[in-house]
Order: structure tokens, then C-alpha cells, then sequence
């Protein structure tokens, strides 16, 4: 089926993070299309006029598609805002056509977090990737990210082989064995997502940050503990002058309420310009 897609939307530009920082098999950059599994079945999603074309497209298989590639964000507001931005209104107009991707289910949003804290995308993709092959299930091309049920029921003991540090391999087993029901946390408010992410073990405010935005889609949601973002701040609104977490949170306030999208399309604007 064709999904429509609110114009303009480039795929390539939006997807380009499945190429720049490496995947870890669970959603595969393909020949101008993203593979992944989902209900079970390898779905191919590429680019067609006015959308994309999604292959056995069920609602649920649907409904996944919409929220990694990002359309709960409303992104006509946001250029509309920003367009009288004199620092982030020309970043926007060179972006015309990007929309952020999301991760559409919350366990494997935090597993991604925790796999990513203080190192690069890259290397966490690298180790993510043995993670995936080691617990997930393989289709053609992607791999079905291991389920909640599966990481819960695992030995932490195997993961350094894997390349997790004892603490994170830690983290990832106790998420999955926690009592939490994530799918609830879409019901509540911000700082409450943020108050019932940070009281388990591992999870500090930063990957509650980039959960409310990269999986939840918050408007709000401002990531000023990363060090991408602090950087891209720091060019673009500080001549290049180092900033601090406490800095740069407090800018935040400047771009509400669409402080989501700009960290995206600030991080977006500090890849293209280097």
C-alpha cells in the first residue's frame, strides 16, 4: 500500500541516520529502502510520490511505519515558528523535506539509550548489532529486536562477550525483568515519565531525555545532557564556546514549545555543516 505522508518529506534526508551511524540490523537501510520486522513479518518501506510504499501493510504494520518514520510530529507549526529564527529558521529551510525517525516500540528505545551512553552512535550500533543477532530472530534481511520476554529470561553474565560493560548488561536484564509497564508511560506527563524512568537502576535523566523524544515524540523534550546536542548549541548559538549541561538546558526555554524538533534539526544542521 502507499502511505501518504504530509509534504514535503525527502526519505533519503530523513532516514540518512540507518546510513551515517550504522545499523544494528533491526532496521536496515537497503537499496533506497528501510527493512524491518514487524508483527513477525520483513516489511520493506522505500520512497514513492506523495509517500511510501509499505509492504503487507496489516493496521498494526501500519501503525509502526507512521511512528518510525516520525509522523506524530507536526512539523507545519514548527517551520512556521521557526521560520522567523535567525539562527535556526536557515537550518530549517535547508533541511525542507527532513522529518526525525522515531523508535516505535519503548523497550527497544531504552535498550538503544542505555547501549548509547558515553559512546559514540557508531560503536553503540556495532554492539547493539551482536545484541540483536545473539537474542533476536532473523528475517531476510533485518532482525526482529529481541523481545522483552527473551532479554528478561538472559544471563547478564553473556553480554561482555557482546561488548556490553557489566553495569550496562546490568541495566538491560533489570529493564526487562522490571515490573514497569512501558506502554503505560504514553499516558503520562512528562516529568512523570522522566520521575518513573530515572528510579530504576541505569537509567539516569538523559536517556529519559531522548526517550520522551526519540520514542514518545514530546514536544518539549529537550536532550541537553548530549553531547551532540550541547555541541550543535555551542556552534550555532555560542561561537563554538564549550557550554555546560545546566547552559544549555536553560536555552531550552528559547525554542518552546518545539524544543523536540530543534535538537533534531540542530543535530541534523551540525552533521550537514560538518
Amino acid at each position: 500500500m502507499i502511505l501518504r505522508l504530509p509534504e514535503p518529506y525527502d526519505f533519503a534526508l530523513s532516514t540518512a541516520r540507518f546510513r551515517d551511524f550504522g545499523t544494528d540490523g533491526a532496521t536496515v537501510l537497503h537499496e533506497g529502502g528501510l527493512h524491518r520486522v514487524v508483527a513477525g513479518r520483513e516489511v520493506r518501506i522505500e520512497p514513492v510520490a506523495g509517500g511510501v510504499r509499505v509492504e503487507h501493510a496489516s493496521p498494526e504494520i501500519v501503525r509502526e511505519v507512521e511512528r518510525l518514520l516520525g509522523l506524530p510530529f507536526e512539523l507545519e507549526p514548527f517551520h512556521a515558528w521557526a521560520a522567523s529564527e535567525p539562527v535556526l529558521g536557515p537550518i530549517a529551510a535547508a533541511l525542507t523535506g527532513f522529518r526525525p525517525t522515531l523508535h516505535p516500540n519503548a523497550f527497544e528505545a531504552l535498550v538503544v539509550a542505555i547501549t548509547t551512553q558515553q559512546i559514540s552512535l557508531r560503536a553503540a550500533a556495532a554492539i547493539r548489532g551482536r545484541f540483536v543477532q545473539r537474542f533476536g530472530l532473523r528475517h531476510e534481511l533485518a532482525w526482529e529486536f529481541p523481545t522483552r520476554e527473551r532479554i528478561a529470561a538472559s544471563d547478564p553474565a553473556e553480554y561482555p562477550a557482546l561488548g556490553f560493560s557489566r553495569r550496562k548488561a546490568e541495566y538491560v536484564v533489570g529493564l526487562a525483568r522490571s515490573d514497569l509497564d512501558l506502554d503505560a508511560l504514553a499516558a503520562l506527563p512528562d516529568d512523570a515519565v522522566i520521575a518513573t524512568l530515572t528510579a530504576l537502576p541505569g537509567l539516569g535523566r538523559w536517556t529519559a531525555d531522548w526517550f520522551l523524544a526519540r520514542h514518545l515524540a514530546r514536544p518539549e523534550a529537550w536532550p541537553a545532557g548530549d553531547l551532540g546536542v550541547r555541541k550543535a548549541v555551542s556552534a550555532f548559538y555560542a561561537a563554538g564556546r564549550p557550554l555546560t549541561d545546566r547552559e544549555v538546558r536553560a536555552m531550552g526555554a528559547r525554542f518552546a514549545p518545539f524544543q523536540n524538533l530543534s535538537a533534531h534539526l540542530l543535530l541534523a544542521g551540525a552533521r550537514m555543516a560538518g
